[in-house]
């Protein structure tokens, strides 16, 4: 049992890193919904997703998902992304949620079926290998609040609405919410949001520990992007394979009892002895310098 899970456990190798990646690219896939920016300069390191679907409000409709699983499975192996911002190019919006619209015109199997690729697609998100960050620049309600709370971290503008308010349209939160808002919140908080639908703002949010942090929007309304952008410039320095097995262990560690958790913390640890970084680290503290981490 211990070597499954030790197995499981174990970070993948790297893999060749994806080409054209830069946001230069990107520019001939502007009709594309989801669109992907990896920053170059000090900001190397950090890929953006970009979710551009303006007439929708970023609603999650069967293109914007499919983009966005096409997205996530080529990033994941990718191992020079060492942080993952989620954004919006839709001023306003962070994501409006299920594209009723589109639902209304499929039969009920085919309701069932798309709420189980949203739920894969939330726990993509929630099982990517390193840090990820949502910035929550407007509306995040319904499947929207679902994406971001399976980031591991959560911006938003104060002035930000959000919520879990499937109850209000006839439906319960199908794509993670009812799971991972209690874990995030506790159940009885958890619970008195989704039986009242109730709206939060980004202040409201960051009191209850919703969010990480809160900011004033801008005029240009990018705030919480600019606030997600500077936290995952405060990740880019730590050693990358220390940082996901960090990852690594309080996901998995969580969902057990303490002695397990301990268990996995153990195996997550070993892994990192034999890397390249860990012996960086010692010698930069001994030798009063920065460390210049590689991610091996």
């Amino acid at each position: 049992m211990l070597r499954a899970l030790t197995s499981a456990l174990r970070l993948p190798r790297p893999r060749r890193p994806l080409e054209a990646r830069g946001c230069a690219a990107n520019l001939a896939a502007a009709n594309r919904e989801i669109q992907v920016c990896a920053l170059a300069g000090p900001d190397q390191g950090i890929t953006e997703i970009l979710m551009n679907r303006p007439s929708a409000r970023n609603a999650l409709g069967n293109v914007f998902v499919s983009e966005l699983l096409e997205a996530l499975a080529q990033l994941r192996e990718d191992r020079q992304v060492r942080v993952l911002i989620f954004r919006s190019g839709v001023k306003g919006v962070f994501c409006a949620g299920a594209d009723l619209k589109e639902r209304e015109q499929m039969s009920e199997a085919e309701v069932g079926v798309f709420v189980q690729r949203l739920r894969g697609l939330m726990n993509e998100i929630a099982a990517f290998p390193a840090p990820t960050i949502a910035a929550m620049d407007g509306f995040a309600l319904g499947g929207g609040l679902e994406l971001a709370l399976a980031c591991d971290l959560r911006v938003a503008a104060s002035s930000a609405v959000m919520g879990l308010i499937e109850t209000t349209r006839g439906l319960l939160p199908g794509a993670g919410g009812t799971q991972r808002l209690p874990r995030c919140l506790g159940v009885a908080l958890a619970k008195e949001l989704i039986f009242t639908g109730r709206r939060l703002s980004g202040a409201q949010a960051q009191a209850l520990g919703l969010v990480n942090h809160a900011v004033a929007q801008n005029e240009e309304g990018n705030a919480a992007y600019h606030r997600a952008r500077a936290l995952a410039q405060e990740i880019l320095p730590q050693a990358p394979t220390a940082v996901r097995l960090g990852k690594v262990a309080i996901d998995r560690g969580t969902e057990v009892d303490i002695a397990s958790g301990m268990a996995i913390e153990g195996i997550c640890y070993a892994q990192n002895i034999p890397t390249r970084d860990r012996l960086e680290g010692m010698a930069a503290f001994r030798e009063k310098r920065p460390p210049r981490f590689v991610g091996e």
